[in-house]
């Protein structure tokens, strides 16, 4: 270095850049660093795709996935539940039942398991003995006291577009649609538009994330959201 405070001036002001180049390599445009690992962590409208909303999905969690052998799960306390009702038809309430993930389904594991042609859903569907009781305990949690013969222990998302089959965030007590015939048993809509997802899903029409985004969204919107017939 040189001895005369005068000839630091040129030396600082050359290293200067070097200096910020080094201090901001370790921020993200956002401002937002890593403190873990040191790495920059872009926002999510930095990563997400042109034209999507950053609003329009949400992280659904994975549940524990298919068992060998199934117990009965513990549901919300009971009438901490309320249903919501769009374009005449009952759902869920998100806070009780925002779904959950079967971990075995993927996007690189749909032709070995919800598109293989033998029938996956019937080897992961939990025994009847397991959800009847469930299914009591749920009815509780939304305060449903009408007949549970005429309603349906729903997987919300549903088995065959890879949802848990046990997981409780997953399975609410759907009750029957406005015109259901007293006593004739479960016939909800929500069914037939599950397996016009299925379908698109394994004709890829849709992507998995897709599919289950809707189902778990709205029933009801699920197909105009995904321009499906």
């Amino acid at each position: 270095m040189p001895s005369n405070p005068r000839n630091l001036r040129p030396v600082v002001a050359a290293l200067l850049p070097a200096v910020l180049l080094t201090a901001c390599s370790g921020s993200s445009g956002n401002g937002v660093v890593d403190s873990e690992n040191g790495k920059a962590s872009r926002s999510a409208s930095a990563t997400m795709p042109h034209g999507a909303s950053s609003s329009a999905a949400r992280v659904i969690a994975r549940g524990p996935g298919p068992q060998a052998h199934y117990t009965v799960q513990a549901q919300p306390a009971p009438g901490t539940c309320h249903y919501r009702t769009t374009h005449g038809q009952p759902l869920q309430d998100p806070a009780c039942t925002p779904g959950a993930l079967n971990p075995d389904v993927t996007a690189a594991t749909l032709k070995t398991t919800v598109c293989r042609p033998s029938g996956y859903t019937s080897t992961i569907r939990p025994p009847v003995s397991v959800t009847s009781a469930e299914k009591t305990a749920n009815a509780r949690s939304y305060g449903y006291t009408a007949s549970l013969h005429d309603a349906e222990y729903d997987h919300l998302i549903s088995l065959e577009l890879g949802g848990d089959p046990n997981d409780p965030h997953n399975l609410w007590v759907e009750p029957p649609s406005p015109g259901h015939t007293p006593g004739s048993g479960p016939n909800n809509p929500k069914d037939t538009v599950e397996n016009t997802l299925h379908r698109a899903l394994c004709s890829g029409q849709i992507t998995l994330d897709q599919a289950q985004q809707a189902i778990a969204t709205d029933w009801t919107t699920a197909l105009t959201t995904l321009h499906l017939k």
